[in-house]
């Protein structure tokens, strides 16, 4: 995941860029000269008919999108939204100070750990109350998601994707291949696939996240949500031979990865699937969007990882998720609880869900009618999910995932058989971030 997501105007560096907003990672210290300061700390979201909102959706379609949402709730309610819109990077980079200064009421953030560090910092403000009107418009799933390590609720979810196998559903039918559901299945498939002339797994590492989502996949299949959950929290030892069963899986697969994934980023990879020269992709749903041609993503289709171990089967999904959370002294905290109530429901979210189809609805309850074949699957593969994760970069500290996790992988996929020395490595590097 790239660490530097700053909208679709700059070229394809990022998957979060080309998710319009859907954030990146970036470190959690707050970078310079707190640029980031909030629009209400003059005074203006003391009034009880305004609320301040910084937000990182700097792109213009997000940025209407959520101009659309502000509107429709000040219609609803004669509160107004004071939007505070910085660049997404610049938000991600100056996070942390801005929280620890004079914050907005409200701002967009992630789910998960990424939400939980800063609640456990007490830069944040529970919304249990919130919870009490919103619950039933999302799944168990999206409430966990939700709450802080201290058992509350500090975060309202708007939108999310999967994480899948992607792939051409007339490649398949040409070549009579069947989706797999089992790790052996899965094999074989590759096997075939390069029998046949295809590139069985397109792959794309030059930017260092591709990677992760890979390994992601692999271990909650593997080891299970819980571990893999404990694993990102620097809980779990990665001289453990659960995670070196995950390398060792891998290294299985190897063989079918796409060569050259160094210089290749994410895009290119998905131009192979495209062309229909690989057979399929580990990726998320935002590869869509590199399907310009109708007929051509009218034929793109996914499965969910194949199951490793039976004990957990295929009941884990990654699925980054995005939404808001509450400052730690809001002003006006009547409209404030008034809004995120609003965001948390399926009004809101279809608003959202006009200006950019590469995702879907965090809630439930949410109209897909008009979503795409592609959009409805996603949907069904995470409301169903026993667990969702967020991705590596987002389910562990930045500075761990940034600095040992992305050049780890790396050197793993070049070197595989010098697990066992990066793993020790790993876990000296893990020990002194974490205990920081």
């Amino acid at each position: 995941m790239d660490l530097s997501p700053s909208g679709l105007s700059l070229p394809a560096t990022s998957r979060r860029s080309l998710l319009r907003g859907v954030g990146g990672a970036a470190l959690l210290a707050g970078a310079g000269i707190p640029l980031l300061s909030a629009c209400g700390s003059s005074g203006s979201g003391s009034d009880s008919k305004t609320v301040s909102l910084g937000s990182n959706s700097s792109d213009a379609v997000p940025k209407k999108a959520f101009a659309e949402i502000y509107a429709a709730f000040t219609k609803q309610s004669g509160i107004k939204v004071n939007v505070n819109t910085k660049d997404h990077n610049t938000f991600q980079e100056q996070i942390n100070s801005y929280l620890q200064a004079t914050p907005d009421d409200v701002f967009t953030w992630f789910a998960g750990y990424r939400m939980q560090f800063f609640a456990a910092k007490k830069l944040a403000t529970p919304i249990d109350d919130v919870w009490t009107k919103i619950g039933g418009n999302f799944p168990d799933a999206m409430k966990q998601l939700s709450k802080g390590e201290d058992g509350k609720y500090y975060f309202v979810p708007l939108y999310t994707y999967p994480w899948a196998l992607f792939y051409r559903k007339s490649v398949f039918k040409q070549h009579g291949y069947q989706v797999p559901t089992t790790w052996d299945q899965l094999v074989t498939l590759c096997k075939k696939m390069k029998q046949d002339g295809l590139v069985p797994i397109a792959f794309g590492d030059k930017d260092a996240w591709p990677a992760m989502g890979t390994f992601d996949q692999i271990n909650f299949r593997l080891n299970g949500y819980d571990f893999h959950k404990s694993l990102m929290a620097g809980k779990e030892a990665w001289t453990d031979p659960k995670v070196k069963a995950v390398f060792d899986h891998w290294s299985e697969l190897l063989p079918y990865h796409q060569d050259g994934f160094m210089g290749r980023t994410w895009q290119d990879a998905a131009q192979t699937l495209v062309s229909k020269k690989a057979g399929m992709y580990v990726i998320g749903s935002f590869v869509a969007q590199q399907f310009t041609n109708k007929a051509d993503l009218d034929d793109l289709d996914f499965f969910a990882f194949p199951e490793i171990n039976p004990q957990f089967g295929q009941d884990t999904v990654e699925a980054p998720t995005d939404g808001f959370m509450v400052s730690k002294a809001p002003k006006n905290h009547d409209g404030v609880t008034k809004l995120m109530e609003f965001l948390g429901t399926p009004e809101a979210e279809q608003i959202y869900l006009k200006a950019d189809s590469s995702v879907v609805a965090a809630s439930s309850k949410a109209d897909t009618s008009s979503y795409t074949p592609l959009q409805k699957k996603a949907y069904d593969m995470i409301s169903g999910a026993k667990s969702l994760t967020q991705f590596m970069d987002r389910d562990s500290r930045p500075d761990f995932t940034s600095t040992v996790m992305q050049p780890g992988l790396q050197k793993f996929l070049q070197n595989p058989k010098g697990v066992d020395s990066l793993l020790s490595s790993i876990e000296r590097q893990k020990k002194t971030i974490f205990a920081s």
